[in-house]
């Protein structure tokens, strides 16, 4: 009888625990829930700018942009809303987990979450001899660009302007998805756009709008406006205060196209330039085409939670000689394929050098064994192969919980490693993109010498080498008294012929001069530092 009676007990205690863990549950589901609304909410105002810009716009290059926000919006908002149906699936499942009380234990265990970052983009072209080489038919200009999601983040690239003088696409941006887990899959899609039609009737059915508003009368034009107008019918309001999201309004002006993709995993991750198939979706008919080679090269990196952050931090001993006595204090760190052991946490804080250094790997073993058959407290062995020979540290904790905890850390860290695989082998390396900066706009300059451009690989040396040459030849001739005869140039009143007069106006201005040996030598010098600074 005692022992239904605990059975029982142990029932409803479950039941109590699941009667708060639920509702805790269900309120985190309802703030994600309202965030990916805000940013769905967000999306939607940016995406009725986008099409009130594209109305507008007078300029290719405007249009083309603006054409490109509309579609990057549509793509995020679309990607939210597929997030938001998992998160209401989700909580379907769980209420009906919950009515399964004869259901078995379900294992809880999940992967880290983890950086993935891809760069380096570069798709080869793939152009008739005809057109690259002899540069004849017409030339085919399109604007393009990439559209990279991973689940609910989407990133899009510059726009670059294509055509047959150019070998590949490259885009020169560093993307990084923050909250990817070991099965992610990283869909990047190249959309192109011809670049050839005239996109300066963009305002045209505004200005129609306007002109039936003010014939048709006050009420009928204003419904005919309301129906030509671009960003008027984006969204709508059912009364109750959710949104509603209508179809893509049309608006005129560039549109792009599909025209490869491909999808990246976790087996393309690789800490080198690689190469992967692209899926091509045109074809020569379409005005959008390109000579796609058929591959995109790209670096694809990942950066696992476990191999970055501190898993497992707290206070152990452990055993480095082999005396019974032989034990030391220190405060142990898990993080990546190591497990650190200083002197104390300050030491850690620091950056000073753990007194120890014990490996975590796919190879390591570990197991937990009785201290004594007196003692309650475990000892935690770790062992490694080094140099075919077995190395065991052995490691002690203060309570039989802390050693739980810290048994549980190391199951849950080889279990990251098993699904994140090779990215667990060595830390990659993501180089964080840097902030886009404004293009700096020079303004025109009249005379052809402000618009010409000094080519680099100009030999600098050559000019230099003259330029010091005559320092040397000044500087001989002034010791000899007898200055050479391009000095002239610098001179303050040059020598005149007797039978030309030059007159000037009273009040002109003289133009400046140079009066002693040094102020040559140092424009001298100083011409050499403009065209060679180095």
């Amino acid at each position: 009888m005692g022992h239904f009676f605990s059975v029982l007990l142990a029932y409803f205690g479950l039941l109590g625990l699941l009667e708060i863990i639920y509702p805790l549950f269900f309120l985190f589901l309802f703030f994600q829930d309202s965030d990916i609304q805000k940013k769905i909410d967000y999306e939607i105002r940016m995406r009725e700018g986008a099409c009130k810009l594209l109305a507008a716009c007078s300029q290719r290059d405007q249009a083309l942009e603006a054409s490109k926000s509309l579609l990057t919006c549509n793509a995020r908002i679309m990607a939210y809303m597929s997030e938001l149906q998992r998160m209401k699936e989700a909580q379907v499942m769980q209420r009906v987990a919950r009515r399964s009380f004869d259901a078995g234990p379900m294992d809880d265990r999940s992967p880290c979450k983890g950086k993935v970052a891809i760069s380096d983009l570069r798709i080869p072209l793939m152009w008739k001899d005809t057109e690259y080489f002899k540069n004849k038919g017409e030339l085919h200009r399109c604007a393009v660009f990439c559209l990279l999601q991973l689940g609910g983040e989407i990133f899009d690239t510059d726009m670059v302007m294509v055509d047959r003088t150019l070998t590949d696409i490259c885009f020169d941006n560093t993307i990084v998805f923050n909250e990817a887990s070991p099965g992610f899959e990283l869909r990047v899609e190249l959309y192109s756009c011809c670049s050839e039609e005239d996109y300066s009737a963009g305002s045209t059915p505004r200005k129609l709008a306007s002109k039936l508003s003010s014939s048709l009368g006050r009420s009928a034009g204003k419904k005919m406006r309301a129906a030509l107008e671009p960003g008027a019918c984006s969204t709508t309001s059912n009364g109750g205060g959710a949104t509603i999201l209508l179809p893509v309004p049309s608006v005129p002006g560039p549109k792009y196209h599909l025209l490869a993709h491909t999808t990246l995993n976790l087996s393309h991750v690789q800490d080198s330039f690689r190469t992967h198939d692209l899926t091509i979706t045109g074809n020569e008919e379409c005005s959008y085409w390109l000579p796609l080679y058929g591959g995109v090269c790209c670096r694809l990196a990942a950066q696992p939670h476990c191999m970055t952050q501190q898993m497992m931090s707290g206070c152990l001993r452990v055993k480095l000689g082999g005396e019974p006595q032989g034990w030391t204090n220190v405060y142990g760190v898990l993080k990546g394929t190591n497990l650190f052991c200083y002197h104390q946490k300050e030491d850690m804080e620091a950056n000073v050098e753990p007194v120890l250094t014990i490996g975590i790997n796919k190879e390591t073993r570990i197991r937990a064994a009785e201290k004594d058959p007196h003692s309650k407290a475990q000892n935690i062995c770790i062992t490694n192969q080094y140099g075919g020979e077995e190395v065991t540290h052995t490691l002690a904790a203060d309570s039989r919980e802390d050693t739980q905890r810290w048994m549980e850390a190391f199951w849950q860290q080889f279990y990251d490693m098993s699904q994140w695989r090779q990215c667990c082998d060595d830390l990659m390396k993501i180089e964080l993109p840097s902030p886009r900066k404004p293009a700096i706009v020079t303004p025109k300059q009249g005379s052809l010498y402000h618009e010409m451009v000094i080519d680099t690989s100009d030999d600098i040396g050559t000019v230099t080498d003259i330029l010091a040459h005559r320092i040397e030849e000044f500087e001989l001739r002034a010791q000899l008294g007898s200055p050479p005869h391009w000095m002239a140039l610098f001179d303050e009143d040059p020598p005149r012929s007797p039978h030309t007069h030059q007159h000037l106006p009273p009040h002109s201005p003289s133009p400046p001069s140079l009066h002693n040996h040094s102020d040559y030598v140092s424009l001298l010098h100083f011409l050499i530092y403009l065209m060679h600074p180095s």
